[in-house]
């Protein structure tokens, strides 16, 4: 069974950084791909940054974060990062992690529709931007 654990969220003023991390565990096989997610209540989970780890490792990210995140993944570790600068109070949220055997589709695809793609997810790590 696979099982995903999220750290290191926070509070930080808007502008500052955080990074999350994802340890993944229960894999049998090399090359998932793993995905952040965002939540605020009476809102839809949005796709925050996604990475494919195996092989040629491809990223993904929304529009809204291009250039202020980056996802990045330590194989050894089975762990997935984001690194998030220059934060923003309305990026405040709950921040989720989710894994899964890399579709056929790519990896844009299943960080669309609220990431319904993804079987497997993290508890969730909150992250407050004060302005």
């Amino acid at each position: 069974q696979v099982q995903l654990v999220e750290s290191g969220g926070g509070s930080v003023q808007a502008g500052g950084s955080l990074r999350l991390s994802c340890a993944a565990s229960g894999y049998t096989y090399s090359g998932y791909c793993m995905g952040w997610f965002r939540q605020t209540p009476g809102k839809e989970r949005e796709g925050v940054a996604g990475i494919s780890t195996g092989g040629r490792s491809t990223q993904y990210y929304a529009d809204s974060v291009k250039g202020r995140f980056t996802i990045s993944h330590d194989n050894a570790k089975n762990t997935a990062y984001l690194q998030m600068n220059s934060l923003k109070p309305e990026e405040t949220a709950m921040y989720y992690c989710a894994s899964d055997r890399c579709s056929s589709r790519g990896l844009g695809v299943m960080m669309g529709d609220t990431g319904r793609r993804f079987p497997y997810w993290g508890q969730g790590t909150q992250v407050t931007v004060s302005s």
